[in-house]
């Protein structure tokens, strides 16, 4: 079971207005959301009211907005028109959902943020990061996560996983090289701020991966197991 810290405790009273962000980041078939699962219930255990949620989606009209891109042909979108979804998504998730819960002090766990449109549309697909940052700031401002767990394993390994789950969605029938060229790019992220993120090996056991993640909160957030 998860406690806080007393440095942690007192850093929460000072800030009751606002929670902590974090996000789960990585390829296909990495098991975000299956450790958020598991992250959730730890921090609830530790008393702390948690909001799991995802990306593209989270709220009513962002699910919307998801359809449209986890659906369909490959080709479906171009690079720029996915660009533009996902950040319609966002706004549309932060404003309703994510905002709203960090002011009433919850903890927002979040499948996917805005790496993944910097790994996925950027390295991915080609384009301008400087740009997609423009727009990421003009849809949600200078929002970021606390803390950012990065799932990593093989691309090979992860669509294998992924294939188990039944259908495959749009993003996961485009080819290795653009999924290899996504995991490069989350990796390159993860060195540029190491601060924020915290990379995990996604393929190892379930409970192996669970227990790395929450040595990370104790080291990070002041959680202690």
């Amino acid at each position: 079971m998860l406690s806080l810290t007393a440095s942690a405790w007192r850093g929460s009273l000072c800030t009751m207005n606002r929670g902590r962000f974090i996000t789960l980041e990585g390829g296909e078939g990495a098991g975000k959301t299956t450790q958020r699962a598991a992250l959730a219930s730890a921090l609830r255990q530790a008393g702390l009211k948690v909001v799991e949620t995802r990306e593209p989606g989270g709220s009513p009209g962002a699910e919307e907005i998801r359809e449209l891109l986890v659906q369909g042909e490959a080709g479906r979108w171009d690079a720029q028109a996915e660009a533009l979804l996902v950040c319609a998504a966002r706004r549309d998730h932060v404003q309703r959902l994510i905002s709203p819960a960090l002011q009433r002090g919850e903890w927002v766990l979040c499948d996917r943020f805005i790496d993944s449109t910097y790994a996925y549309q950027g390295y991915g697909h080609g384009l301008d990061l400087e740009q997609l940052r423009s727009l990421n700031r003009f849809a949600i401002g200078d929002l970021k996560p606390d803390l950012t767990l990065l799932f990593d394993l093989p691309v090979e390994a992860g669509l294998a996983r992924a294939a188990e789950r039944g259908k495959a969605q749009r993003f996961e029938t485009l080819e290795l090289e653009f999924h290899q060229r996504v995991r490069r790019g989350f990796m390159l992220m993860a060195a540029l701020e190491p601060k924020r993120f915290a990379m995990l090996d996604a393929s190892q056991r379930p409970d192996e991966v669970t227990a790395a993640m929450l040595k990370v909160l104790g080291e990070r957030l002041g959680i202690r197991v």
